[in-house]
């Protein structure tokens, strides 16, 4: 497979914080519209392997290729545009807006909330509201207000906002942590519907959901990678049994 038909290419990614290396020579191919898990012990360098790929943390060496277009020099903002989206731990949705309003400040062509307020809300924008909220199962909550919704519920409207920008690549760091077992499910279902025409990565620990919607999962250790494949192939790999699940 040539560079050029993966939509990420990772390759010999390194970064140092203080002489320690957290990202070590790490090399990762992602291909178009495949939902790739990324699984380890806590320290093996997942949070900080997407903080390089959003551009909030500068690699060391090495390159960061997203449809063939180096990432590594861009400032975050450039790489959110070029699309790529990415979802932190908390959530971090307008409590005070309305699940509508949030999804449209999140429209692209408003920058910040009050540049969004002020452009008018438009057919296009409505549109693309309505079409996303269907997606994250909240169209039936568009007037209530973000701090009201479940802890679940929080979780879909940010990647809500995220999906608004209509992302080609789109992280996620522990979507399911603290949600109800049923969250959990339409989690799955959600993100295996959000992954028709996008790429997706996501980091998880929890191995049920993990085996549920990942296509192909990577291992990491000590900012390395361990082991990479289908979820039985890597729960049967003894040097993963020994680091992680074993643990």
């Amino acid at each position: 497979m040539s560079n050029t038909d993966f939509v990420l290419a990772v390759e010999d990614l390194t970064v140092s914080f203080d002489g320690f290396k957290a990202i070590d020579s790490l090399n990762l191919y992602v291909d178009k519209n495949e939902l790739r898990v990324i699984i380890g012990p806590n320290g093996a360098g997942k949070t900080t392997l997407l903080d390089l790929i959003c551009g909030k943390t500068k690699a060391s060496k090495g390159s960061i290729k997203f449809k063939n277009e180096e990432l590594t020099k861009l400032p975050e903002y450039g790489i959110v545009r070029k699309g790529v989206g990415r979802k932190f731990q908390t959530p971090s949705i307008y409590e005070n807006l309305s699940v509508f309003q949030n999804l449209e400040v999140s429209f692209p062509r408003g920058r910040g909330v009050f540049g969004a307020l002020k452009f008018k809300c438009n057919a296009e924008v409505r549109e693309r509201v309505q079409k996303v909220a269907e997606e994250i199962g909240l169209a039936d909550k568009l007037q209530t207000e973000a701090g009201l919704l479940s802890h679940g519920q929080k979780q879909w409207l940010e990647i809500g906002m995220l999906l608004m920008q209509d992302p080609e690549l789109l992280m996620l760091d522990e979507p399911i942590a603290g949600m109800s077992v049923r969250e959990r499910e339409l989690t799955a279902e959600l993100l295996q519907r959000i992954c028709q025409n996008r790429s997706m990565i996501v980091i998880e620990h929890d191995m049920e959901f993990v085996k549920r919607i990942a296509s192909k999962v990577t291992v990491m250790h000590q900012g390395k990678i361990l082991a990479e494949g289908s979820m039985d192939k890597v729960q049967s790999d003894p040097k993963v049994i020994d680091v992680y699940l074993g643990h």
